[in-house]
Formats: C-alpha cells, sequence, structure tokens
C-alpha cells in the first residue's frame, strides 16, 4: 500500500445510507470519512497492524542507525545506552552495518503484506547477529580466542 488515505472522501451521511458498498470499497483501499470539520480513515484492520508495526521498528531503527552514525562522528556513547553495544566497531565495521541495516530495512519496504513479517525478521536478525558479534569482542576471553583462530 503506497498511501494511507486514497482519493476518495466520503460522508458520514453516505456511509450510513450506504454502509455496505463503503465497507466493500474500504476492502480494496482506505477511506475517509468526513463529518463536518472533521476526518476519519476507514481501512482493513491488517494494514493498520502493518502501519503501526512499521511506525514502532522505524523508530527503533532511527534510533540504532542514529547510534551508528554518531559513533562514526567519535562521539561518546556509553554502554548503558540502549545501542551503546556499537561502540565496540570500528569504523569499517560500523559503515557494513549501517549498509547491513539499511539494505533490509529497505527491502521491508519492497515486500507485499503476505511476505512483511518475514522481512522485519530478517532485519531483526541482522540486528541480532551484529549484537552477539559485539557481546562476543567485548569479552576479553572471546576475543583472545577470535584473535588466536585469526593468527593460525
Amino acid at each position: 500500500m503506497n498511501s494511507i488515505y486514497s482519493d476518495e472522501l466520503v460522508t458520514a451521511t453516505e456511509l450510513n445510507r450506504q454502509p455496505g458498498r463503503i465497507l466493500d470499497k474500504a476492502l480494496e483501499h482506505p477511506i475517509t470519512i468526513t463529518r463536518n470539520d472533521q476526518s476519519f480513515a476507514l481501512l482493513r484492520r491488517e494494514d493498520v497492524a502493518i502501519f503501526v508495526k512499521t511506525a514502532q521498528h522505524s523508530r527503533e531503527i532511527v534510533e540504532l542507525l542514529n547510534t551508528a552514525f554518531r559513533l562514526l562522528l567519535n562521539q561518546k556513547i556509553g554502554a548503558e545506552y540502549p545501542y551503546g553495544w556499537l561502540g565496540v566497531f570500528d569504523a569499517d565495521e560500523l559503515n557494513e552495518f549501517i549498509n547491513e541495516v539499511i539494505s533490509a530495512y529497505r527491502s521491508v519496504a519492497l515486500q507485499e503484506t503476505k511476505n512483511f513479517d518475514k522481512a522485519w525478521n530478517e532485519l531483526e536478525a541482522i540486528i541480532h547477529e551484529w549484537y552477539e558479534s559485539a557481546l562476543a569482542i567485548a569479552n576479553p576471553d572471546l576475543e583472545a580466542a577470535f584473535t588466536q583462530i585469526k593468527q593460525s
């Protein structure tokens, strides 16, 4: 769905007189119902769920990317910060992380409704993998083991 609102406006009176016809239209695309100076959106519940989920996840992605960019600018981000774990990565790794997240985020927008949850899950998996890598890097014993493996 490209737009939340359609170009079709319906008055509250029309809705009262022809509820079946208006609901049939709402199955195809959102309808804007007007009453006096107010506007209401009539759309499928599944579509609303997608909009809400997108808004929630998008806020998280913005915060995550904001943290990564601030680290690239050498700003101090404490470990108590929600995405402070990104601080263990160097600039090249942060750029790789940013590119992966942005690429996955863009693919979410291209998905049809049936693949929407799968696309978000893939994005969440990418972030989780980076998080686990950060935990491993932050652990001195694991970091020493990784360094030993790289040298052999």
